[in-house]
């Protein structure tokens, strides 16, 4: 059903509140130092025995102590106690902060720069979430905002009113909102696994197409590496370390980037297999640098280090010079001999599935997980007669283009279903449709 065909109450008033516009008769403004209670327990020396928890766009979760992810403090002494059943929320830098609001499920632990409350037994957790989420979705406590940290000091959090319905109503809607979310989120689930089969499916594609070629019927030999298998006979293998040049970008202080000439980042290689002509980064070098650290047509580009092992050894490739360019500290270029790989054929090659698996592999982590040059070198790379390697790259830029297409059409999709679940949500905790 459409919300617009959806029912309504029956009688409305003015909330004289300008985004919330008429709520219904019977619902109130109450202020919301008589639902929620601030509490603050350090845990002290006691940090042991709670479990870590984090304020996360998926609401609050548990942090794996044993495997950690990103950064922990030496000590938990200033952080504070949770209970299942409390809210959490981010007071502070909550115009960038992308989840402010979170409704605990578990006991546990969280910094104490969160601000945790309990919340009145006579009000219903689950709709005060949904009613909180639907607010920090469209900002809409910038009015209480204070400082350049877009801060909400507690006493104008306290005096904030929220409209509340009877609690029987309160519940109604919650269980409503639980059931319809549920089925959002599994239609969403959907739709992402049908991308995740689809990339499946084009990776092997690519996969297959640079250590196969394109003719089914070419006699086959063994490569002599156990990852990459037969490869066609007239073919050839070698490493990386005789095919060009390997160079670690620049590493400088902040106040050398932000001016001058252009300098491609981190996020440039990771995100674009094929490196933009135009990139927003800028340096402050010199022209001795611009010679050393070009960015010339045909360089391949590969991420060296980062915090997980899954962001390293991702390949964009330079399809056209950029003049006085210089690149980052977190990347290495790889400069092919002339004529040996072509820039098309590279752009597949370098992020076949299975080098990604090689890397991760043969990588060793510390404390950031790091590519070395060395390794890099050791790469095996298939080397196959060059009409050969544009003919590669034009069938699979054709697949290419069929999947991505497949691709964005379910990304528009699911874009659409997170629209609708925001909208829903909206209408049910300001009273524009009548659930019960």
């Amino acid at each position: 059903m459409t919300l617009t065909a959806m029912p309504k109450y029956e009688v409305y008033k003015d909330s004289g509140v300008d985004w919330l516009s008429n709520i219904p008769s019977h619902w109130r403004p109450l202020a919301n130092k008589h639902i929620f209670k601030i509490r603050k327990t350090l845990v002290g020396k006691r940090s042991k025995q709670y479990d870590l928890l984090s304020l996360t766009l998926r609401g609050v979760i548990k942090r794996d102590m044993e495997n950690p992810e990103g950064k922990f403090p030496a000590e938990f002494d200033t952080y504070q106690e949770v209970n299942s059943g409390d809210f959490v929320f981010c007071l502070f830098d909550v115009e960038e902060t992308p989840r402010t609001v979170g409704l605990s499920l578990f006991n546990g632990m969280i910094t104490g720069a969160y601000t945790v409350f309990e919340v009145d037994k006579s009000f219903d957790r689950k709709f005060l979430y949904y009613f909180y989420l639907n607010l920090d979705q469209g900002k809409r406590l910038k009015p209480l905002y204070r400082g350049l940290r877009n801060t909400i000091p507690k006493d104008a959090f306290m005096a904030f009113k929220t409209f509340i319905p009877p609690q029987w109503e309160q519940t109604a809607i919650a269980n409503f909102l639980d059931a319809k979310t549920a089925q959002i989120d599994e239609a969403i689930a959907i739709k992402e696994q049908q991308i995740a089969l689809l990339n499946e499916r084009k990776q092997i594609l690519i996969q297959q197409a640079v250590t196969q070629g394109l003719d089914p019927n070419v006699p086959m030999k063994d490569s002599g590496v156990a990852w990459i298998g037969k490869i066609p006979e007239h073919w050839d293998i070698r490493k990386l370390r005789y095919l060009g040049q390997t160079q670690n970008g620049i590493s400088a202080s902040a106040e050398y980037f932000g001016h001058g000439y252009s300098f491609v980042n981190y996020s440039d290689v990771y995100k674009n297999r094929q490196l933009p002509a135009v990139v927003s980064g800028l340096a402050n070098s010199s022209e001795y640098e611009q010679n050393l650290y070009s960015v010339q047509d045909g360089d391949v580009f590969f991420t060296r280090t980062s915090e997980t092992i899954e962001e390293i050894g991702f390949a964009s490739i330079c399809f056209e010079t950029i003049p006085h360019a210089i690149f980052s500290g977190f990347l290495i270029r790889f400069r092919p001999v002339k004529n040996i790989i072509t820039k098309e054929y590279s752009k597949y090659y370098f992020n076949a599935p299975m080098l990604r698996n090689y890397f991760v592999k043969e990588m060793n982590l510390v404390t950031r997980a790091s590519l070395s040059q060395e390794l890099l070198k050791n790469l095996p790379v298939i080397i196959s007669p060059k009409q050969e390697q544009l003919e590669i790259f034009s069938h699979l830029e054709e697949i290419s283009k069929k999947f991505n297409a497949a691709i964005d059409i379910a990304f528009s999709e699911i874009e659409k279903i997170k629209e609708y679940k925001t909208t829903l949500i909206n209408s049910a905790v300001t009273g524009k449709i009548k659930v019960v």
